[in-house]
């Protein structure tokens, strides 16, 4: 195993991050490649355990690895260096994107190109249902956990964080019994340094809060940091998972959004660098322009960001310590296992809401007794789309072509039916 100096491993992690187009998958690749083959900075063992222990944790797993593996080659300073490189070249992409979208985003030409956007968005969506599921749903037990996954969020409208808990808790007792496969003790150094880390960057992560509350008078900075910090807790699954929870809060909700503001911004996010949760640095900043000006949403951006990324640094650096360990615990693979299998509902979920609301022009939410229901009204059925739509699957499932390929088709297609 090589160690690069600071100075290599910097521009190294700047590649990757100017460079890791294409969703979680195809980023965890492309580090595996530079890393481990080219670099020879981790073995494949190494990368290996440090993607299982992403896996088990909240938020985006690409970045967390490269924290992880930065952290690895040069402690905390070169973990910092790692994550901060795979977000911000993307995040400077997004905000600008953003700021473009709400100045021009009732043109005519802005409006025809997502509407291919908005088309291939739903075909993304998906296909990583497909592939989730697939990974996912390998016992009758787990086909279960998805199907009550989905009825509760889609006709109960229960929260994205209560079904991820009681998934966890039923994959925790399931797996009762089992015994561990690590013998390992850990030192009364290793749990203080793992409290200091904690308290450390637990009071990185409130401290906006804390400015908010003792020196600036703004409430509505303080709601979008409270809801995306939760966001940051319960984003099990991926990026694909946490977007029912985000989109209907956000649409439905606070009416922050509409349900085709938010197809952009997923489609801005798909054919940028960086991680997909990104998307949410969008909804930051459109729905601060929207309640107070640029400036106002320039700052929704950045606490959107700065409560999103900061909670990844927290579990990386304060779990790398225990990462064999973890891996050999049957019953938090349990716990993980079931929450994969809910994240398989919560995504089909996902792709109903976005497609009745791409596909029709107005959806009305009908409630009978405990149940809820978006009910769509056929007559407004948007059959330009639907087509667009069709055209997107056969690219995907058919012809095999990447996300960015296909979201450019689409949208040059959505261009050319509205103006030819």
């Amino acid at each position: 195993m090589n160690t690069p100096s600071l100075r290599e491993a910097f521009y190294v992690w700047l590649k990757i991050g100017c460079l890791s187009f294409g969703g979680p998958a195809a980023q965890i690749a492309l580090m595996h490649r530079m890393v481990v083959e080219e670099k020879s900075w981790l073995d494949e063992k190494q990368y290996l355990n440090a993607l299982g222990f992403c896996m088990l944790l909240p938020g985006p797993e690409a970045m967390q690895i490269a924290t992880y593996a930065g952290w690895r080659l040069h402690g905390v300073i070169g973990g910092l260096i790692a994550g901060l490189l795979f977000v911000i070249p993307g995040a400077l992409v997004i905000l600008t994107l953003a700021a473009f979208y709400t100045y021009f985003g009732k043109l005519d030409i802005i409006d025809a190109l997502f509407l291919g956007v908005k088309a291939a968005v739903i075909v993304v969506v998906i296909e990583a249902l497909l592939r989730v599921s697939r990974k996912a749903l390998v016992k009758p037990e787990y086909w279960a956990i998805a199907l009550a996954s989905f009825v509760g969020i889609f006709f109960l409208d229960l929260s994205y964080p209560l079904i991820v808990l009681a998934a966890a808790l039923y994959g925790f007792w399931r797996s009762k019994g089992a015994k561990s496969e690590s013998s390992v003790a850990f030192s009364s150094t290793i749990v203080m340094s793992t409290v200091r880390t904690v308290i450390v960057w637990g009071t990185i992560w409130v401290a906006p809060f804390i400015l908010l509350f003792t020196v600036f008078d703004q409430p509505f900075l303080v709601e979008v940091g409270s809801f995306f910090s939760r966001l940051a807790v319960v984003t099990f699954g991926g990026a694909y998972a946490v977007l029912a929870y985000l989109a209907q809060d956000v649409v439905t909700g606070f009416g922050w959004l509409t349900a085709g503001e938010m197809m952009d911004g997923l489609g801005l996010a798909e054919t940028t660098p960086g991680p997909l949760i990104l998307v949410t640095e969008f909804v930051g900043y459109v729905a601060g322009y929207r309640e107070g000006g640029v400036m106002l949403g320039v700052l929704a951006a950045l606490m959107t960001l700065w409560v999103t990324f900061v909670p990844c640094f927290l579990w990386i650096f304060a779990g790398a310590p225990y990462i064999d360990w973890i891996g050999s615990q049957p019953r938090l693979k349990g716990a993980l296992s079931a929450i994969t299998a809910a994240v398989v509902g919560v995504i089909l979920n996902l792709s109903v809401w976005f497609s009745l609301h791409v596909l029709f022009g107005n959806v009305s939410l009908k409630s009978l007794g405990i149940f809820s229901l978006w009910v769509p009204d056929v007559s407004t059925l948007d059959y330009t789309v639907l087509i667009l739509t069709g055209l997107c699957a056969i690219a995907v499932f058919a012809l095999h072509w990447g996300i960015v390929r296909v979201l450019v088709l689409s949208s040059l297609l959505g261009f050319v039916t509205t103006f030819i």
